[in-house]
């Protein structure tokens, strides 16, 4: 259906573009683009080994609008997936302006001098994208993205107002590293070093990071604690769904993880302030990315399950209900099938799914928009075709921690 340009080569673009290869008849020709070349063609060749589909690669660097305009008409492309960083958001979809293709991300922009991952930078390019007559789709990965679209599903069908809603990310794999993190490890530790903001009764409520711990058994994983954090699909689904009186975002993390970025936080490893170095400028917290693991690596190591869904509560017909929506993913079946760990899969699938409502027409209305904003049912639907089949249960009453 159509040629698509991926930029970026880390565990969520591979897993992206495997299951872009596996399927061919929406996906007519794919380029994996970055400035390593040399993990495009690593990650090629494990395309090719796996699908038997031969996907094009390139060098290019995301940060350079004529670069970036020249590899778009070269390659023909009609939409780009940006699984790059999310410093590069702006200057991919300036670039798609110029070209006059679509855009699709899985994360916000965030300035790369400033841990502040905000949607407004990019809500302001909505007009520009109207008046090109482009589709812009922001956070289609799992969280952002899926949550959102769970959101949106239950809002369609389930309930008629969303009162409040909590989305809980929980991670139950071990890779067997004394510290590692599951994806790009400098957006990672900036996301969990930022205090934590939840929306409550109109306003942000603000408490510092890594403060509020709750337990909560999580279906095929157990139990296991979760930490409140401030995540950017909080900002747009209170935006989207006004009516909603409390958002909440929860990540699990074990003990030995927090240990471990509270040390590195307290010896300012984890500072994005440039210090001097035997005379040359390093960031600390880019210096720390360099040492640690890989998350691309890690997929062979990583054993056990995610589960990450939505917890929301409204009204239908005047009647309170609650719902609890989620999936449930194997790291080990994830890596048998792309290569890739669960957190890379479950972002990556996503990723390829939105990409795949653009490209077939089912989201092409021209504008900037977040997955919530945009018919869900067809994105569903590919989620249990494509390997992150969902469950949605009735509770008893509103769950609270």
């Amino acid at each position: 259906m159509g040629k698509t340009l991926v930029i970026g080569a880390g565990g969520v673009s591979s897993a992206a573009v495997h299951k872009m290869a596996m399927n061919s008849d929406v996906f007519t020709e794919i380029t994996l683009a970055s400035r390593r070349l040399f993990k495009c063609e690593e990650i090629a060749a494990g395309v090719k080994s796996r699908t038997g589909v031969t996907i094009k690669t390139a060098q290019v660097d995301a940060m350079d609008v004529p670069a970036v305009v020249a590899l778009i008409r070269k390659t023909g492309a009609e939409l780009l997936v940006n699984l790059a960083l999310p410093y590069q958001d702006l200057v991919l979809m300036d670039a798609c302006l110029e070209a006059g293709i679509h855009y699709l991300d899985t994360a916000n922009y965030e300035p790369e001098d400033e841990a502040k991952f905000e949607y407004h930078w990019q809500w302001a390019y909505q007009d520009k994208f109207k008046a090109a007559g482009l589709t812009c789709i922001l956070g289609s990965g799992f969280d952002p993205g899926v949550t959102s679209i769970y959101a949106a599903w239950l809002k369609k069908h389930k309930l008629d107002t969303i009162r409040q809603i909590d989305v809980l990310d929980c991670n139950g794999g071990d890779n067997g590293k004394a510290f590692a993190t599951n994806f790009n490890p400098e957006i990672n530790i900036r996301e969990v070093t930022a205090d934590a903001r939840h929306w409550e009764n109109g306003d942000w409520v603000t408490s510092p990071a890594m403060t509020h711990k709750v337990t909560f058994d999580f279906p095929e994983v157990g139990e296991k604690n979760m930490y409140l954090m401030y995540h950017e699909e909080l900002e747009s689904m209170k935006t989207h769904f006004p009516e909603i009186e409390r958002a909440r975002f929860w990540m699990t993390f074990g003990d030995a993880y927090i240990n471990h970025v509270r040390v590195l936080e307290g010896i300012g490893m984890t500072s994005i302030e440039p210090i001097i170095h035997n005379g040359q400028e390093i960031i600390p917290l880019q210096f720390l990315k360099s040492v640690l693991p890989d998350p691309s690596d890690l997929g062979e190591l990583t054993k056990g399950k995610t589960c990450i869904g939505d917890i929301a509560t409204g009204l239908k017909d005047g009647v309170e209900k609650t719902y609890y929506i989620y999936n449930i993913c194997d790291h080990e079946e994830c890596y048998a099938e792309v290569g890739s760990q669960a957190v890379s899969y479950t972002t990556g699938v996503p990723a390829m799914i939105g990409a795949a409502m653009v490209l077939k027409g089912i989201w092409r209305e021209p504008g900037v928009w977040n997955t919530e904003q945009l018919d869900p049912d067809a994105f569903m639907d590919m989620l249990n075709e494509q390997g992150l089949p969902w469950e949605v249960h009735e509770l008893s009453g509103p769950v609270e921690f």
